[in-house]
């Protein structure tokens, strides 16, 4: 029996760099102030060459054991008590991490074992405001807690404090508040929320993975920040990401722990093998120095005056942002953002959202070479369009703004998307738990999510669609699509 090699009997490095490259430029641009949205431009010279640099110092070194590699102890230190400089109190402790969805996972581990060992919680909730990041429900369904999802404020998009403390059980080993929300890039009360959650003995959550690196700075370029860290009473953790308004490459994030006794909560250790004695602070066991010393570097080539004359940058960016599109008719800017993000909807003739207008806007400002991530409508949460801004932005606003007044010109003369009757009643009738390999490959090939061919040019069609659905038969279509994507 014959089978094909997998792999070929090998290529020169440059004919192997060469096809990475075209790879490479079918996406979007990861730098040039366009895309809004997965990535984070300082637009500073020769940082991206630093990184890659500093990545290649140590990309051969095995973060597993630092008895081993001692100085991935001292990177982590430095990075950690810059965090705790920043954002921490007297005593407060740290771990380097993948990223946010990383740091959240172990932040929700630690509370739940906490409850477990302290308070003899055996059945845990997780109490979190519907905007809260994914990544806690995702952390929820890896670890076996319940969620008591709270509903925010209609009007500001903030958690509602008092909602939350009722939400409060015996049974709650954790409260989360963001800092802010990445939907909406508002600041959730975190004073109120910590408050309520100390005076029940509950732990208390603060997710600045957008925020933690860019909110303090913002104060110190004088603009005017609510508390939100470890300084504020009843803040027990708090993850913050170093590839984002950190500026490091992907991936890369700090959790923080009011003390290290907290902290313990979160390290798994096992000696119950032949093997070496496990001890692993995160989910990883090998952990990649690379990416810990790239961020390391990023951090001491910004520095201090660096990182408050970035934040002022985007924040004189969104001045001029949410000035423009305050003079855009049908444009409502969601919330009172807090400089770095931006989302904004469409309201038609009566004062309702939108819907086909606005991904009709989106797919024409994507053909004009800007990426502006469409957000679907929530339970009474309006459909939108969501910016990152980030340094890179400061210098495109005005040719942002331009382009967004024609595609908003064109899409106004594009008929409106709808959704296919015919499909709308065959949704209806479809049970996400029941549903056969061929009822759901029939469903994504109707809505246009096929991996074959990739996505349809303009999406429009395939998310007002996806809008429609009710949200576990949504969740069940994208990961077949998903899965036909990563498929052999």
């Amino acid at each position: 029996m014959t089978t094909e090699p997998a792999l070929p009997q090998g290529r020169t490095a440059q004919d192997v760099l060469a096809e990475l490259r075209t790879l490479r430029a079918q996406d979007a641009p990861t730098r040039g102030g366009r895309t809004f949205a997965y990535v984070y431009d300082a637009g500073l010279d020769g940082l991206d060459a630093l990184a890659a640099a500093a990545y290649t110092e140590y990309a051969s070194v095995n973060g597993l054991d630092m008895t081993v590699f001692p100085s991935v102890a001292r990177l982590e230190n430095d990075l950690v008590a810059a965090a705790v400089a920043l954002l921490g109190a007297p005593g407060a402790q740290g771990t380097f991490t993948s990223g946010g969805t990383e740091s959240i996972l172990l932040a929700v581990k630690t509370a739940r074992d906490h409850a477990r060992t302290v308070r003899g919680v055996t059945a845990p909730q997780l109490v979190l405001p519907s905007t809260a990041h994914a990544a806690f429900h995702k952390a929820a369904a890896y670890l076996g807690l319940e969620t008591v999802v709270v509903p925010v404020d209609a009007g500001t998009f903030r958690a509602d404090a008092a909602a939350m403390a009722a939400a409060l059980t015996e049974r709650t080993v954790l409260v989360v508040a963001s800092a802010p929300s990445y939907a909406h890039g508002v600041v959730d009360p975190v004073a109120e929320i910590a408050g309520a959650a100390a005076s029940r003995g509950v732990l208390c959550h603060v997710d600045a993975c957008i925020g933690g690196w860019f909110l303090p700075y913002l104060r110190r370029a004088g603009r005017e920040v609510p508390a939100f860290d470890l300084s504020v009473p009843g803040v027990t953790s708090l993850s913050v990401d170093l590839h984002k308004y950190g500026y490091a490459d992907k991936g890369a994030s700090v959790v923080l722990y009011r003390d290290a006794g907290l902290r313990r909560h979160q390290y798994f250790a096992h000696a119950g093998w032949p093997g070496y004695p496990v001890v692993n602070p995160t989910v990883q066991g090998t952990k990649p120095a690379g990416l810990l010393a790239q961020a390391w570097a990023v951090q001491q080539r910004i520095g201090e005056d660096g990182y408050t004359a970035l934040a002022r940058s985007v924040a004189e960016a969104a001045d001029r942002l949410l000035a423009g599109l305050s003079g855009i008719d049908g444009v409502r800017v969601l919330g009172e953002p807090r400089a770095s993000l931006v989302s904004f909807t469409l309201l038609d003739a009566d004062g309702a959202p939108d819907l086909s207008l606005l991904l009709h806007l989106a797919d024409e400002m994507r053909e004009r070479g800007w990426y502006l991530q469409p957000q679907l409508s929530f339970e009474g949460l309006p459909p939108n369009l969501h910016l990152t801004l980030t340094p890179a932005t400061h210098g495109r606003v005005d040719a942002l703004l331009a382009d967004l007044a024609a595609a908003l010109k064109a899409a106004r003369a594009l008929e409106p998307v709808a959704v296919d009757p015919g499909l709308a009643h065959l949704a209806a009738g479809l049970d996400p738990d029941t549903l056969g390999p061929e009822e759901v490959e029939a469903v994504v090939a109707f809505a246009g999510l096929t991996g074959d061919g990739g996505l349809p040019r303009r999406m429009a069609p395939v998310l007002v669609l996806l809008d429609a659905l009710p949200g576990r038969l949504k969740e069940r279509l994208l990961t077949e699509f998903v899965g036909s994507v990563f498929q052999v």
